[in-house]
């Protein structure tokens, strides 16, 4: 689900340069849509619900990037993507954006000139086992058939762990979650490796979700988050700032419930500059000057949006944990709207 080793660096590269000249702000509007890049299939993140419906955790990123440029979070064309097909797909033009939980790393931020907005999840590898195979350490694995999506980064990390730990394994190639979740329920890997998050995601799908473990060991540290084109700094502006207003909507205490008694004027300046009462900072990005009012309105602060998606209360179940806010001792912090 995260990290894709790239291919074809210079390729990809000499592509992103092409689309980024072209103004992405600008064929958005004209276009009258955002094409968002989302997973094959990720319960809580990106996932068609019965109806057809995009919805998660990472679809509400593109939904309040459409608010905030086009007025209406149902503009957004969502394209699916695999590691390995992902980053073309940005490079190209395909796609305007990407939000799959896609790890931030220096190779992708510097060769494959791709710019990272900011973290919308900081997350870690890990793995998954059933319950019966009596393991309660991924140091215990040693000989195990391990799933692993090709194309990653999570290759990478896993070869790391297994070598420093001079235990050995046999990987299971697979291109997809779904194809990860139909492999390892049918046996035929021992264990499935992707980050923390991507594991709680494909146990809730699982029928007897209580009969898998999800191992203590965390292996990599994997910050994921919203991506851009490199050379397109006033989209890359305009996509950074929308996901800083969800998590400073919060830190701020601006709701769904409370919008529009906060739009209406505070005696917080900035929550009237977030909220575009007071300033120009819609008019710095090329937006509307409640273009966070219009993010905030089509799913809620970055808390609500987590809770309704992958909160503890969902199938997924994941706490807050390091995507607390800053201010209860997680890592989460967006820089002042002035």
């Amino acid at each position: 689900m995260n990290n894709s080793v790239f291919f074809g660096a210079l390729t990809v590269a000499g592509l992103a340069a092409g689309a980024a000249a072209a103004g992405t702000l600008d064929d958005v509007k004209a276009r009258d849509k955002l094409n968002c890049g989302v997973s094959t299939g990720l319960v809580g993140f990106s996932a068609p619900n019965a109806n057809g419906e995009w919805e998660g955790f990472d679809i509400a990123v593109c939904r309040a990037v459409a608010a905030a440029v086009l007025g209406d979070p149902s503009k957004v064309e969502y394209v699916p993507t695999t590691g390995k097909t992902r980053f073309t797909a940005l490079a190209s033009g395909e796609i305007d954006m990407l939000a799959r939980n896609t790890t931030w790393t220096f190779s992708r931020d510097v060769d494959l000139k791709f710019e990272f907005v900011g973290v919308n999840y900081y997350d870690g590898q890990g793995f998954m086992v059933p319950k019966e195979l009596g393991v309660s350490s991924a140091k215990e694995l040693d000989g195990a058939t391990v799933c692993i999506q090709t194309g990653t980064t999570t290759e990478l990390n896993l070869a790391d762990f297994f070598r420093a730990n001079n235990i050995s394994y046999e990987p299971v190639p697979i291109e997809t979650n779904a194809e990860a979740r139909q492999q390892y329920l049918a046996g035929a890997c021992d264990v499935y490796t992707t980050d923390a998050s991507g594991l709680a995601a494909t146990r809730a799908t699982f029928d007897d979700a209580a009969n898998h473990v999800i191992l203590p060991e965390i292996i990599s540290k994997e910050p994921l988050g919203p991506l851009v084109r490199h050379g397109d700094n006033e989209w890359g502006d305009v996509v950074r700032w929308t996901l800083n207003a969800m998590i400073a909507a919060e830190e701020l205490g601006i709701t769904s419930a409370n919008l529009a008694e906060k739009a209406a004027g505070t005696d917080n300046p900035e929550i009237n500059r977030l909220l575009g009462t007071e300033g120009t900072l819609g008019e710095m990005l090329g937006l509307e000057a409640d273009f966070a009012q219009k993010a905030l309105a089509a799913g809620g602060n970055y808390g609500e949006i987590f809770a309704k998606t992958i909160g503890e209360d969902t199938p997924v179940g994941l706490a807050r944990g390091l995507n607390a806010q800053w201010t209860d001792g997680g890592l989460l912090y967006a820089p002042p709207f002035r």
